[in-house]
Parts: C-alpha cells; sequence; structure tokens
C-alpha cells in the first residue's frame, strides 16, 4: 500500500503569527503607524474600486517611493526576520510530522496567504513549507517591485487548494490545472485536506473543506470573531492560536491526521480487494 499525503493549509496572518506581516518590520521602516497604512490603502481602494489586495501592494510601492525607498525583494525578505509567531508555531511542524510518521502518512505543510511571499520567504518558518501562496511583486533589473506578480484574494485562494489537490504547484501551470483528472489519480484527495485560517477571509476554503470531505479549523485570539463560523457550519473546529503540544489546537489536528491515515489504507484495502 501506498503511504497517504496529507496536506495542511495555513493562513499566515493572524493564524500563525499575531498581527499582519507587514506591521512587524515593513511598516516601521516607513515611519509609520499601522492604522495610517491600512487606511491609506482601505481609502484608496474603495475610492478606486480596486481589490482590497491589490490596493495594499500598491500602498506598499507608492509609499515606499515616496519617501526615497524603492520597495525591492531582498528588502522584504529581510524584514521576514522580525515576524514573530503565536505559541509553538516554531515546534509545530517538526512534532506534526514525526507524528504523521508515527502514523504511516507523510505531512505536508503549505501557505495560502493574503500577505506576501517575499516576507514570508525570509522568516523562521520558511522552510517547513512544501509550497507557499501568497502575494508577490515582479520586480525590475535593479531589484525594485514594478507590478504585482500574484494577487491572493480572499476567493481566489480555494484556485490553490485545487493546485494542491492536482500537485499543480506552478502558479503559471493554467493548462494542468484546469484539465480533467480522475478523483483517484489527484496527488492529495480533497479528503486528506486540513485548512487552518483564522476568520472571514477563510471562509471560502473552509466551506470547500467541508463540502469535498476534508476539515478545517479556526484559530482564534478573540473567540467572539470565530463563534459565528463554527455555528453557522462554516468551520469544523474552533481553538485558541496556540500551536504548543497538548493545546486542544494539537489534540485536534492529531486526531484527524489518526483518522485521515485509517480512512485512506482503509480504502486502499477495499480497491486491492476489488481488484482480485
Amino acid at each position: 500500500m501506498s503511504r497517504p499525503i496529507i496536506a495542511l493549509m495555513y493562513d499566515f496572518d493572524k493564524t500563525l503569527c499575531p498581527r499582519d506581516m507587514q506591521e512587524f518590520s515593513f511598516i516601521p521602516s516607513l515611519g509609520m503607524d499601522s492604522g495610517a497604512f491600512w487606511d491609506f490603502a482601505n481609502v484608496l481602494g474603495a475610492r478606486e474600486h480596486m481589490d482590497s489586495i491589490l490596493a495594499y501592494m500598491y500602498a506598499m510601492v507608492k509609499i515606499s517611493a515616496d519617501k526615497g525607498r524603492p520597495l525591492r525583494r531582498e528588502q522584504l525578505v529581510r524584514m521576514g526576520e522580525g515576524v514573530e509567531f503565536f505559541d509553538g508555531v516554531r515546534e509545530w511542524f517538526g512534532r506534526i510530522n514525526r507524528f504523521g510518521e508515527e502514523c504511516g502518512a507523510d505531512i505536508e505543510h503549505y501557505v495560502i496567504s493574503s500577505g506576501m511571499k517575499e516576507i514570508i520567504e525570509g522568516t523562521a518558518i520558511a522552510k517547513e513549507f512544501r509550497s507557499v501562496f501568497a502575494c508577490e511583486f515582479l520586480y525590475d533589473g535593479d531589484g525594485c517591485a514594478v507590478w504585482p506578480k500574484t494577487d491572493v484574494n480572499y476567493t481566489n485562494k480555494t484556485q490553490f487548494v485545487y493546485r494542491i489537490n492536482k500537485g499543480v504547484l506552478d502558479v503559471a501551470n493554467d493548462i494542468d490545472l484546469n484539465r480533467s483528472m480522475p478523483d483517484d489519480s489527484k496527488r492529495v484527495p480533497f479528503c486528506n485536506m486540513l485548512y487552518i485560517g483564522d476568520g472571514l477571509s477563510d471562509v471560502p476554503c473552509m466551506k470547500m473543506m467541508k463540502a469535498y470531505g476534508g476539515y478545517s479549523i479556526a484559530v482564534y485570539q478573540d473567540r467572539k470573531k470565530v463563534e459565528a463560523l463554527l455555528e453557522r457550519n462554516r468551520v469544523d473546529f474552533i481553538y485558541p492560536a496556540d500551536y504548543r503540544e497538548g493545546s486542544g489546537l494539537d489534540v485536534t489536528v492529531r486526531n484527524i491526521i489518526r483518522k485521515m491515515t485509517i480512512n485512506e489504507y482503509l480504502y486502499q484495502e477495499n480497491q486491492r480487494q476489488k481488484r482480485e
């Protein structure tokens, strides 16, 4: 029997780290407070009827240029070093991987975030992810940001779940993504997926999990902000954003992995017997 592959997919801001990632180093480097930066981006987006993610990306480039600090890729990557995480996040991935190994499954971790890929690449946990799907700039020959290369907004997050499902991780490869494929040939079945996010921006992915047999968990700093998701059956579980061993989140994720692994081996045995 082949070993099951189980995909754990994470939002990033307020899911793995307690604030928007720009607030740790990028916004302070502009001499601004977070409120002023987000107000600029939100007002711009509303006035110009822009996608809110494109609005904040434009704000990053515009304000940086206005202050005589062209936005460079290496600058953003270095800023990832300043990102702080919830308790237990740094140790989480190794522990969960070991548990998957004990169960007989291969665990893969993915980010699907409306934050900046460049900043994520500079964080202490970047190496833990098989792939990071997040917003990214196109840079000119001098390394300065000139155009949005990838925009991950709240609703198009679901396309990256499909990419993981089919094993088509190159965001430029739409041909294979849209090609019809039998369910039993997809690399990671939906029933072997778990999505972890923090709120309304993650609802499309959470609903997708419920529709196709996967699981979703909303983590929180303020329980009131996610209670409605549970009450309206948009998410399977809610837990404090505590990734330490023995926390409610840790115990439930391990139980989900255990269940997914057993179900996969039972399915494989059923298919083997049918072929005999």
